[in-house]
């Protein structure tokens, strides 16, 4: 079984496991070996490095290079590719994410009592990455490492609403739009109209769609570049938070948001000729 070095020379042992497949494991290796080397790497040095044949280590090369794992140089060596600088940025930009929630969700929750959490896309569902309770315990408030829908979620919607429509229309097309309540929106011509309404407001409102009897309130998170990254969201009964509140508490939402935004980097100075908050 091949086992990589790392720059510092200590041997990275994958755990032990019954599924361990042997390809990735190569793959994983020859990303490693193009990692360890001051310079980019000829493939020919790739497969004797790792005891692999050429004609494999070339097969890999391929598929490493079209996801921009690697990028091949003009005189036919290998380097790391620009994708991993993009996932590493989104590495980072979570753990912040996480670390920087905490206050702000405190601060939410002392402001209106109710519990709230931040949640970030994880495939087709919303993955909780932080929360805090409120004065009122609240069964249904997603909490850390929960996942839930997107289509039938505040949180969910504020996130889908402000992505590039590109990206937008791939992940909607991929989403089961199930009926949770009589007021879940399931088609996607509707989402989309959706969508424009809470761009023009600047947060999204779950009103029973995903459970009845409860109301939430969610806006996006932007990191550094302007993207949309997570969102932030305060949910509690609909006979706590009337429709009449909504607005008052979509500031509060809104403004903590923006805080966790900020710590990101993202200074909306730089948005609001394109983007306005109407609150």
């Amino acid at each position: 079984m091949i086992k990589p070095t790392s720059t510092r020379g200590k041997r990275l042992e994958p755990p032990a496991s019954r599924y361990r497949v042997q390809v990735l494991d190569r793959t994983i290796a020859v990303l490693q070996a193009v990692a360890d080397s001051e310079t980019d790497l000829p493939a020919a040095d790739i497969a004797r490095q790792l005891r692999l044949h050429k004609s494999t280590v070339h097969r890999l090369l391929v598929v490493l290079e079209s996801y921009r794992l690697i990028k091949k140089g003009p005189e036919g060596a290998y380097g790391l590719g620009t994708r991993l600088i993009e996932l590493g940025e989104c590495a980072i930009a979570r753990l912040k994410l996480s670390e920087y929630a905490e206050s702000h969700l405190r601060n939410l929750a002392d402001e209106t009592g109710e519990g709230a959490h931040v949640t970030i896309l994880n495939g087709t569902e919303l993955l909780s990455i932080a929360h805090v309770e409120g004065r009122w315990a609240l069964h249904s408030l997603t909490r850390t490492g929960q996942r839930t829908e997107i289509h039938s979620t505040a949180a969910g919607k504020a996130v889908l609403a402000f992505m590039s429509r590109d990206a937008c229309d791939d992940l909607l097309a991929r989403l089961m739009l199930r009926r949770n309540t009589r007021r879940t929106i399931v088609k996607a011509s509707a989402m989309k109209t959706e969508f424009v309404r809470i761009r023009g407001l600047g947060y999204a409102v779950d009103d029973e769609e995903f459970e009845e009897g409860l109301r939430c309130v969610s806006a996006p998170i932007f990191d550094h570049r302007g993207n949309v990254v997570a969102s932030l969201s305060m949910a509690a009964p609909v006979f706590r938070l009337r429709k009449e509140r909504v607005p008052q508490v979509a500031r509060l939402v809104v403004a903590a948001a923006q805080g966790l935004s900020h710590d990101l980097g993202y200074r909306r100075e730089n948005e609001i000729k394109r983007r306005r908050v109407k609150v």
